[in-house]
């Protein structure tokens, strides 16, 4: 399988910086229509568009630990990952994104930070405060999506199915329903997608490719909204729930199927934390395309299948809770977003989160797709890096033109954009501190120019 060797080299940088500025061109252009529409009578109910945010300058407890972690993977990242055992390489970038995530977090330190984010009145954790049976929580949870009626729930807990209220519920019951707790706990739960992304890569075939992506995950600006939201929970669980499935591509035997119903099960999980990923059913696509194999395929949508009839049995049906969910939304401040402006305006938000090298690597994923020579060994559809990078921009493409991805997609696609890092290796080597660098410069920016909701 893949390891990129054989690849059609695609042109040279000044085609990846062309698409970095229109990358950034788009930015430019979200932040100021967006501006524009604010002041004219036509909000797009967003202070400091296209984020979720509103201005505010400042410094933090994390402003000198993030920028000495950026500047530490700078300068020793890509080394370090070409070079260190696999297992020790793994450790460390976990601990590297856990650390620059809190980073970041603690530059909002004096503005929130970890501490009260979870603890919003529209969060998950006063709705989780206040359940005292939570099997009666999830037999009448349908009933209170809709808004303008005794009892609806906040705006957060009914725009995702019960998996994610029932989540923070099981923390409280174990001692970390507090803010601090419940916010680390997301907070590792995401950084974990450092190890994830990286694991399956390795799993398809593709080792230098998994090594390279490592800084690039560890860097990863949408860190500013793993630390912390909700979201990033989702992402971790999400990312854990493909690495396994992978795991079983490359396993055989019951090893095999015992890896792949695990992931299952995780992702089976992830469809109750958040509607929106339904759309992890291109990465687990292009996961099967890329091993070659159907019985890891078949037993992970058993696991699926079993998440989805416990919840049935407990009283909930997925497709019931979205129909009513479609209700709620319009029902909110979504009915107040222009379509014709969120539509491209969220592709924007990626950029933000996913770092400008995104679109050079879309670019030379494009140029995969077209440049292979006849005969070329492996095939650009046994690619895994083609693939996962070619099925996170099918996914987030399809929740932007549905309607109900508008506005604050700098979170809400967190469970897609850790994907677009494993087109690093489409990069060229010597370009890779350049790229590494926008992306940390992106998020210390971010985080100290803005106050994020998350």
């Amino acid at each position: 399988m893949g390891t990129g060797h054989h690849r059609v080299p695609a042109p040279g940088g000044r085609a990846d910086l062309a698409a970095a500025g229109v990358a950034a061109l788009l930015v430019l252009a979200a932040g100021t229509t967006g501006w524009w529409l604010n002041t004219h009578g036509a909000p797009v109910v967003a202070d400091a568009p296209p984020l979720f945010a509103r201005w505010g300058p400042h410094l933090g407890y994390g402003t000198p630990p993030a920028v000495a972690i950026a500047a530490l993977v700078l300068r020793f990242g890509p080394a370090l990952a070409a070079r260190w055992p696999w297992r020790r390489l793994l450790a460390g970038s976990y601990l590297g994104a856990i650390s620059w995530t809190l980073a970041l977090s603690l530059v909002d330190s004096l503005h929130g930070g970890v501490s009260i984010k979870l603890t919003e009145p529209t969060e998950y954790l006063p709705e989780a405060w206040r359940i005292t049976d939570a099997a009666a929580a999830l037999r009448g949870f349908a009933g209170r999506i809709v808004d303008y009626q005794p009892g609806s729930w906040n705006i957060q807990v009914a725009g995702h199915p019960p998996g994610a209220l029932l989540a923070f519920v099981a923390l409280d019951r174990i001692g970390l329903g507090g803010g601090t707790a419940a916010g680390l706990v997301c907070l590792a739960a995401g950084a974990s997608v450092a190890v994830s992304v990286p694991v399956t890569l390795h799993a398809l075939g593709a080792p230098q490719a998994a090594r390279t992506a490592v800084p690039f995950l560890v860097l990863f600006p949408g860190a500013v909204w793993v630390g912390v939201s909700a979201d990033a929970l989702f992402a971790g669980v999400a990312a854990a729930g493909i690495a396994l499935v992978a795991t079983g591509c490359a396993a055989r035997g019951a090893r095999a199927d015992l890896a792949s119903l695990g992931g299952g099960l995780l992702l089976g999980a992830a469809l109750f934390l958040s509607y929106g990923l339904v759309l992890l059913a291109p990465l687990v696509l292009a996961v099967a395309v890329a091993s070659g194999r159907i019985r890891p395929l078949l037993a992970a949508a058993a696991g699926v299948a079993a998440v989805t009839a416990a919840f049935a049995a407990g009283g909930f049906w997925w497709y019931t809770g979205y129909r009513l969910l479609v209700v709620r939304y319009h029902q909110g401040i979504a009915e107040h977003r222009a379509y014709g402006y969120w539509v491209w305006a969220d592709l924007a938000c990626l950029v933000l989160c996913a770092g400008v090298a995104a679109a050079p690597v879309l670019r030379r994923t494009a140029a995969g797709w077209l440049g292979y020579r006849s005969g070329a060994v492996p095939p650009a559809w046994r690619d895994p890096v083609l693939l996962l990078v070619s099925a996170a921009a099918v996914a987030v493409l399809a929740a932007t033109l549905s309607g109900l991805s508008k506005a604050e997609v700098e979170r809400i696609w967190l469970p897609f954009a850790v994907w677009l890092p494993t087109g690093a290796s489409l990069l060229p080597a010597r370009t890779h501190r350049g790229w590494l660098a926008a992306g940390a410069g992106t998020a210390l920016a971010v985080n100290h120019l803005l106050l994020t909701v998350w």
